[in-house]
């Protein structure tokens, strides 16, 4: 079944209006699919990384993010390591106790590392930004900001003659997880 929930690349800036700060191109009308894999073929083809973030539900965001860094960053930390187990815990059990989790992750983390934003995208999935007094609401574009943070910081850390194809192999992961068809079928 598919995931995708707009039916135009203008629908998701319209969804997201702080799409616009992170995505160069303008948006229009054509399907998102579409206007995701041309902009991986323009002169910024990170915007078509902030795209997806965007245009993934949430909990596929934070899997997104998380695959990306796992395909990108083979051999992790031990607190990166933490993070993404962290990360990937919410994604299989989207409790409130793996969310808070992952907030006291996130926060103590190193906003240099790409799995603290992925374990911040998880945190900010919902529920209360704040570990307990007033409670905060998360902002729902929040995950979108943190997961393409996490996928963008983890592509500067690969070698310039791998970037084009890891940044084109981390997009088609986000967008087979949109797509009715199974993986390895076109």
């Amino acid at each position: 079944m598919s995931r995708l929930r707009f039916a135009t690349a203008r629908e998701v800036f319209e969804a997201f209006p702080t799409a616009r700060d992170d995505i160069q191109a303008a948006p229009d009308d054509e399907a998102p699919l579409a206007f995701a894999r041309r902009l991986s073929e323009s002169p910024t083809p990170e915007d078509a990384i902030s795209f997806c973030a965007y245009l993934l539900p949430r909990r596929e965001a934070v899997w997104w993010a998380c695959q990306c860094l796992r395909r990108l960053l083979p051999h992790p930390g031990s607190e990166e390591e933490a993070a993404l187990s962290a990360a990937e815990a919410w994604v299989r059990e989207p409790e409130e106790g793996r969310r808070r989790a992952a907030l006291a992750l996130g926060m103590q983390g190193d906003r240099r590392s790409a799995a603290t934003w992925a374990v911040l995208a998880a945190a900010w999935s919902g529920g209360s930004m704040t570990d307990g007094g007033h409670p905060v609401p998360a902002p729902p574009h929040l995950t979108a900001k943190a997961a393409r943070a996490a996928v963008l910081t983890a592509l500067a850390r690969v070698g310039a003659r791998e970037r084009a194809s890891r940044l084109k192999a981390c997009l088609e992961g986000g967008l087979q997880l949109l797509s009715d068809e199974p993986a390895g079928r076109a």
